[in-house]
């Protein structure tokens, strides 16, 4: 048998040396689930799906959805949808509405993709009110009285409220607003519209989802003074 030259043996202990380093870390590295100082993008086609551990629906997906259509989807993981945002026509141009549903599958939000605002929940709103003066709440009572009241849920932290008030001619007297049976805003002269933004607490959580009790209340030196709301609504902080 031939000898080989020790250096070819050097060289192939050397190469085996590094082939069991190289194995042993491929096989001990740690697994690829963290990114930094980068990002991930998916294109051309790509799409994430995240599953529940027994299967079914994704809880979350997102990416290529029909066609030319990306989109995603957020359930819940009994499987029900509870958030999307495509409209499964394939397209890649077509506007996408985004939508909030119930655990019963029922649209509870949404927006107006073709023209921009709010599709759903419809929202109520305030209907013409009587223009003649003499029919508005009012009082001739010298002490504050209370002459129109409501009851509201408490969704957001501030409140907007509008009253046109008037005085009989001759008359003179003040109109204030009561939330919560305490004085929001300040009072103003009959004849002088209340118009007032304000929070309707100073410690929102405690009463967030409860009954809000608006009260308009008049007192008149001389004469009958008048009020009559026309505009309400609630609004951020």
């Amino acid at each position: 048998m031939p000898q080989l030259p020790e250096d070819i043996i050097d060289r192939l202990t050397q190469m085996e040396r590094r082939i069991q380093q190289l194995s042993t870390a491929v096989n001990s590295r740690p697994a690829l689930n963290k990114v930094s100082g980068g990002g991930v993008e998916i294109t051309d086609g790509g799409y994430l799906v995240v599953r529940p551990p027994d299967g079914g629906p994704a809880v979350f997906a997102v990416g290529s959805w029909s066609g030319d259509e990306y989109g995603m989807a957020i359930r819940r993981q009994t499987g029900s949808l509870a958030m999307s945002l495509h409209n499964g026509d394939g397209s890649s141009t077509s506007l996408q509405p985004l939508r909030i549903f119930d655990n019963g599958g029922r649209e509870v939000f949404s927006d107006d993709a073709p023209n921009g605002g709010l599709a759903r929940p419809w929202l109520t709103m305030l209907p013409p009110q009587d223009s003649t003066i003499t029919r508005w709440p009012q009082t001739a009572a010298t002490a504050w009285t209370t002459i129109a009241m409501s009851y509201n849920i408490v969704w957001q932290p501030r409140m907007r409220l509008l009253v046109n008030t008037r005085v009989s001619s001759g008359g003179a007297g003040n109109v204030q607003v009561l939330v919560n049976g305490a004085a929001w805003g300040t009072a103003v002269t009959a004849g002088t519209d209340f118009d007032h933004s304000g929070l309707v607490s100073n410690d929102f959580a405690s009463v967030h989802g409860t009954l809000l009790k608006v009260e308009i209340q008049a007192k008149a030196t001389t004469g009958t003074v008048y009020a009559n709301p026309v505009l309400m609504y609630g609004r951020q902080s």
